[in-house]
């Protein structure tokens, strides 16, 4: 009896067995497994992606200074101001920072801010005049400086001239003065109050205004340009002498 129990058992155990073999699971289951080799392949291959991707959102200039970019509609922005001190091509741009020097410019120049590079060169950028910008030398290789069109493009995206200041401008007050009206940012743009340089070479607005070149010539003394204010909501466009010097943002090529 106690053999019969006993070949019983063995029976049991080899029917267990051979069911496990057939069952589908993470032990024996090979399909299992190359799943999960799959899943660590595709989990790497976005990492890969997502750093490549990372390092196609700045934009590096002549000297090696390198610029966060923002996507905007269908337009690819410099998310800093320009800051280059020589074209694209390596040529220095020439500085000049006395002001009666400045005045009398109808070729390409660059300053900083009250002539003090240390405080404004890496948050504000340089200040240009439209000679530097009618080389077509100033932006990146691939970049440009944006004509009128483009900017009344961004605009427009942005919900129109009345409401775009407000989704391009820094927020609060640390940069701009109080009230920095409507100011969110949401753009990603983040428009900061450089001021200019008055075509008399007299520095004027930091902290009140923003001006930025386009590439497009009103008349042979005078071209278009961008402007935001601390009070308003409003992105304006205005015509000025070439020899002012504003601000520029470049704008990637289509």
């Amino acid at each position: 009896m106690q053999k019969v129990i006993t070949l019983f058992t063995l029976f049991l155990i080899i029917v267990f067995l051979f069911s496990c073999r057939n069952k589908p699971g993470k032990i024996f289951n090979s399909e299992a497994s190359d799943t999960e080799k799959t899943t660590s392949t595709s989990d790497k291959n976005n990492t890969d992606l997502n750093n490549r991707e990372q390092e196609q959102q700045t934009v590096t200039d002549i000297e090696g200074n390198v610029y966060k970019t923002v996507k905007i509609g269908n337009q690819t922005w410099m998310a800093k101001n320009l800051k280059t001190t020589k074209f694209n091509d390596g040529t220095a741009i020439p500085l000049v920072a006395e002001g009666t020097a400045w005045a009398a410019l109808t070729t390409p120049g660059y300053c900083w801010y009250d002539n003090d590079s240390a405080s404004y060169k890496n948050l504000y950028g340089a200040l240009y005049n439209w000679y530097a910008v009618n080389s077509d030398k100033l932006c990146p290789a691939n970049w440009h400086v944006p004509s009128d069109a483009e900017w009344t493009r961004l605009a427009n995206y942005l919900g129109g001239d009345i409401f775009a200041g407000d989704r391009l401008k820094e927020t609060g007050t640390d940069f701009w003065v109080s009230p920095n009206t409507g100011a969110t940012n949401e753009s990603g743009y983040t428009a900061l109050p450089g001021g200019l340089r008055y075509h008399d070479g007299v520095f004027h607005d930091f902290g009140f205004s923003g001006y930025w070149w386009t590439s497009t010539e009103y008349s042979s003394t005078r071209a278009y340009f961008d402007y935001m204010d601390y009070e308003y909501s409003n992105v304006f466009r205005f015509n000025n002498l070439k020899q002012n010097g504003f601000s520029v943002r470049c704008l990637r090529d289509y």
